[in-house]
């Protein structure tokens, strides 16, 4: 799909509060249980730092087709605790923890999680944010990698009780 079809069909906007649940299940569906944001967790998520998701919500059917979400921080590390206390978030923090990139599979393989991670990137940019860091298993690597992000090895992380690499990428 190109560019110009994801901006016609899509429209790109921070979550609102009544989209929590929405999210939640999109995750569940896109996330091993072991992995996957909780719903209490998604909606402490919504509640505190709406402004640093991003969804993708197709125009066609009002439904979300994805988001991606994070949390600012002046850590470089990603740690554990990100995912579950949304208090950790400091709106003024330089870096950007990414939780969550979350595309449904009937919106895969048409451009959209480029796009998300493209425009959350000019947006975190336009905030003088420096550094977006992220976790994935080793099969999502290379999808990463096309995106900019450099892998920097096996991460801190333990969550969900999976080995995961961390990546980072320097906003612009």
């Amino acid at each position: 799909m190109s560019d110009k079809r994801i901006f016609e069909r899509f429209e790109f906007r921070n979550i609102k509060q009544d989209e929590a649940e929405e999210a939640a299940e999109i995750e569940r569906i896109c996330f091993p249980p072991n992995e996957a944001c909780s719903k209490k967790h998604m909606k402490d998520r919504v509640a505190g730092i709406a402004d640093l998701f991003l969804v993708a919500i197709d125009k066609e059917n009002g439904k979300m087709a994805g988001f991606l979400n994070g949390l600012a921080t002046d850590d470089e590390i990603l740690k554990d605790e990100f995912f579950t206390d949304a208090r950790l978030h400091n709106p003024e923090g330089k870096n950007v923890m990414l939780l969550g990139l979350d595309v449904l599979p009937e919106y895969r393989s048409q451009g959209l999680a480029r796009e998300l991670v493209r425009r959350y990137l000019e947006r975190e940019w336009g905030r003088g944010r420096k550094e977006i860091i992220l976790t994935c298993l080793e099969s999502k690597v290379a999808m990463y990698e096309k995106f900019g992000f450099k892998d920097k090895g096996i991460a801190q992380s333990t969550w969900g009780g999976e080995e995961w690499h961390e990546m980072s990428r320097m906003i612009f």
